[in-house]
């Protein structure tokens, strides 16, 4: 959609300034796989990105929770949430840029509680679980609607690594969740 791109296999930020014929490393590689990148729609200083992979399979690597840069990735500010371990998606309030929605997925050998939807009214100094169903399933995906952005789509996953050779994927704690009041309900 022009604003978002997903990374699962390397380490770190890339940007590029010339649509796409040249890119330079702008940061995080020491911060896990990459999950999510968010650039807000209105002032592209201001970049989200979410860390660990967030693709599903039985050896998906982990970050450390969600980073901000004010400066177009020059420098970057861990915001939290270092046991969510898996970003799916970041979404921004087109209308207040405060506003942030993270898709958490959690561990992915264990329970855990830092899993679900999490949204930060102030910019990232705070967050609150919004959706949380269990310790074993988390958030994968979040959307906005374009037209009412208080419809929030949240999508529910299990996901267990048991053991080296088995995998717990999906069951009947997951699913699509609707809230009409910016998840308050």
């Amino acid at each position: 959609d022009g604003v978002r791109s997903t990374v699962s296999t390397g380490r770190g930020v890339y940007k590029t300034t010339d649509g796409g014929q040249s890119w330079q490393f702008a940061g995080l590689y020491n911060a896990g796989q990459i999950g999510a990148v968010r650039i807000h729609p209105s002032n592209p200083d201001i970049v989200w990105v979410g860390t660990g992979e967030a693709n599903n399979r039985q050896s998906s690597s982990w970050g450390n929770g969600v980073y901000k840069s004010t400066d177009a990735g020059k420098t970057w500010t861990n915001m939290r949430l270092k046991d969510s371990m898996h970003i799916g998606r970041i979404v921004i309030d087109p209308r207040n840029p405060e506003v942030v929605y993270v898709a958490a997925g959690g561990h992915l050998w264990g329970p855990n509680k830092e899993r679900g939807l999490y949204k930060t009214t102030d910019r990232g100094r705070t967050w609150k679980a919004i959706l949380q169903v269990d310790a074993l399933t988390g958030c994968c995906d979040v959307a906005l609607d374009p037209q009412a952005p208080d419809t929030v789509y949240a999508a529910m996953y299990t996901r267990l690594r048991q053991k080296n050779h088995s995998f717990q994927s999906g069951g009947p704690a997951g699913g699509l969740f609707k809230s009409t009041d910016g998840g308050q309900t």
